[in-house]
């Protein structure tokens, strides 16, 4: 039986209550010890314009950035289903150029499908991806492409207009033809309330329990930075200062030069050396 994981089986997971494991990932060896860890999911987040590229947000992350990382990940993923994230004004503009860029995700950066930020502003790009025989997963809620309209990373759905918006945005989604959507930085009453009222999958981020999956970005799950955390997310490892203290341990030993050591050198005949002296 194969075991890969695929559209198909984001819509049994929904019907078993079996829940998604989504993670982020941005290069080859993080994919693969994902992979191999079991993740069922690899999301390729313009996230990385933060945690990769340092940038303030992901709104200047590129279509090339995302086919470069695109590619690292698949490299690294067997079982584990790999979705692109299509970055900001590459879907905005037209239906045209929507089409185009999702297909250049899937054609040049091996991506299985792309994630599209929004709800019924974007139906009709939705549908035309989906149309280009492109899986899309959609999200919705706190969207961080929309930033400055939020006026910053702030939770979305609390009221009832609000609330509601949200809840259309599901809808449309999934009429739009997504087989899957992303439920980010809103109440978990309101995150269940969507999971129960729509059929595809949705995937919390800061959205609670009762999501059908959940998804964190690598960096927050690692400990990759110092300072406070996000509150929807978990630390599981402190790998930042792991490897700090990793690299002021190897400055120590190359300062003292205790390494490196006659194990980590090569040998040669002395013969060789011998010559050569004699030349030079």
């Amino acid at each position: 039986m194969n075991n890969k994981f695929n559209v198909e089986t984001f819509v049994r997971y929904k019907k078993e209550n079996k829940k998604i494991s989504m993670l982020t990932a941005y290069d080859f060896s993080t994919a693969k010890i994902f992979d191999e860890a079991g993740v069922d999911v690899l999301l390729v987040g313009d996230s990385l314009g933060m945690v990769v590229q340092g940038l303030d947000s992901t709104l200047e992350v590129t279509i090339n950035d995302m086919i470069y990382h695109c590619r690292c990940v698949r490299k690294g993923a067997n079982r584990a289903f790999v979705v692109g994230d299509m970055p900001f004004l590459t879907y905005q503009i037209s239906v045209e150029e929507s089409v185009r860029n999702a297909g250049r995700l899937i054609q040049q950066g091996k991506a299985q499908a792309v994630k599209l930020e929004g709800g019924k502003n974007i139906r009709d790009k939705i549908c035309a991806i989906v149309d280009a025989q492109i899986p899309v997963m959609g999200h919705i809620g706190l969207t961080p492409q929309s930033v400055n309209v939020f006026g910053g990373f702030k939770v979305q759905g609390k009221d009832l207009v609000r609330a509601e918006a949200v809840l259309q945005d599901a809808i449309a989604v999934q009429e739009a033809g997504a087989f899957a959507v992303v439920l980010e930085g809103i109440p978990e009453k309101l995150s269940k309330l969507i999971s129960e009222t729509i059929s595809i999958p949705t995937i919390g981020i800061g959205a609670g329990r009762y999501c059908d999956g959940q998804v964190l970005v690598m960096h927050d799950l690692m400990g990759m930075f110092s300072g406070q955390s996000p509150k929807f997310s978990k630390q599981y490892a402190n790998l930042g200062l792991i490897m700090e203290n990793a690299t002021q341990k190897y400055i120590k030993e190359v300062q003292s030069s205790t390494f490196p050591e006659v194990k980590h050198t090569f040998t040669m005949d002395d013969d060789i050396i011998n010559a050569l002296k004699e030349r030079y």
